[in-house]
């Protein structure tokens, strides 16, 4: 979905497809027949964007194929889909049964982690609409923070890593006119878990194709203040070239049974839901959701947030609820000014099937469905926000 800004630029809106993910490119052509074009036939479209992930292998056999990329290139038009972004943080096997740690891996001072983003670059150069110059990907914060933070050599490392993926992405807009950008996505329990952690990394590299990707869940989980966050990168010149529209679970009274209760419908084996909580010693926090839940981890005096992708249109019921208030507050800090900071938004809920058993999405019908009111939800936010959405 496009949209036009006041200042005239073109902000475009997609979907991520790692809520249906495929190790293959078989996979892949699957999502686009069973989910994506379904999704954009609810919304009465022409033509929608997707957020396409790419595993490992997938992206392999279009690297090594012209024509399976030729191929997908056309399908992408024949169904009325366009890509200008990638997630390219889940490396593999995101549909497995335990993803957790495994996430994580490989990380920026792994050679695979340089590989696969570069084969990401090529391939997103290839699939960019004929009108469309610049693509965006985004990828793993560095590390997750162990174990990093105990070799001494790491940083190093990932910046020499990082360093000469700006290069290649150079020489590939030399060749093809068309502008690649990566952009870290700080998470919490990473190496960069907040926007704040990520301005000296990206200084240190300090390239302008190297930015950051600003999930809205994520800020939220880390309670950061996004008119704060959004004006400490600008001050610091780093680009925001993506931003995934995401909402975390918010716990106002932990310390309530019920809000006990209401929390551990959301921890299950599959995703890490990383827990924080603001005190006045500053932020704490847990890897997963049981381990808070269990008790004597966190305080409870104090909102928790958990890392938990909930639907933006649908926050849970009470007791708990949702941080959309926060996804609100960024999107208008991030394109309802004079220009936007970032033209690439994301809708990135990949835990319908994570979710409690009764908010499950039991068809292909009703996920499609929840997918489409979700797009609904961010483009009336856009279309408040003066943008005018095009054909």
């Amino acid at each position: 979905m496009r949209f036009r800004h006041p200042d005239g630029s073109v902000v475009h809106l997609s979907y991520c497809t790692n809520v249906h993910p495929a190790e293959t490119l078989d996979g892949v052509r699957a999502q686009l027949r069973d989910h994506c074009e379904p999704v954009r036939r609810r919304l009465g479209r022409d033509r929608l964007g997707i957020g396409l992930w790419l595993a490992r292998d997938a992206a392999r056999a279009l690297t090594n194929d012209p024509a399976e990329l030729r191929a997908l290139r056309a399908e992408l038009d024949s169904r009325g889909l366009e890509v200008v972004t990638l997630n390219g943080f889940p490396y593999e096997g995101f549909g497995a049964d335990e993803v957790k740690y495994r996430v994580y891996r490989p990380d920026w001072t792994e050679p695979d982690r340089l590989a696969h983003t570069t084969d990401l670059a090529r391939l997103l150069a290839a699939l960019l609409p004929d009108d469309v110059t610049e693509g965006t990907i985004s990828t793993l914060p560095l590390a997750w923070r162990t174990p990093y933070a105990t070799d001494p050599g790491a940083p190093r490392t990932a910046r020499t890593a990082l360093t000469t993926l700006a290069q290649r992405l150079d020489a590939l807009a030399e060749l093809t006119s068309k502008s690649i950008r990566i952009g870290l996505e700080p998470e919490p329990g990473c190496t960069v878990e907040t926007t704040a952690d990520a301005i000296a990394p990206l200084t240190d590299v300090g390239h302008e194709r190297i930015g950051i990707c600003v999930d809205t869940c994520h800020l939220a989980t880390s309670f950061e203040d996004p008119g704060t966050a959004l004006d400490a990168l600008t001050a610091a010149g780093i680009p925001v070239v993506k931003s995934q529209l995401s909402a975390a679970l918010h716990a106002e009274h932990p310390h309530l049974p019920e809000v006990r209760t209401a929390l551990a419908a959301f921890a299950e084996p599959r995703f890490l839901h990383q827990t924080r909580t603001r005190t006045a010693a500053g932020l704490r926090g847990t890897d997963d959701l049981d381990e808070a839940i269990a008790g004597g981890a966190l305080p409870d005096s104090t909102p928790w947030r958990a890392h938990f992708h909930v639907p933006l249109h649908a926050p849970p019921a009470p007791p708990l609820t949702s941080t959309l208030p926060v996804l609100r507050t960024a999107l208008t800090r991030l394109v309802g000014g004079a220009a936007p900071l970032t033209r690439h938004l994301e809708v990135e809920t990949y835990t319908w099937q994570a979710l409690p058993a009764e908010l499950r999405p039991r068809t292909r019908t009703q996920l499609a469905d929840g997918i489409a009111a979700e797009l609904t939800l961010a483009r009336d936010l856009l279309v408040d926000l003066g943008l005018k959405e095009l054909p």
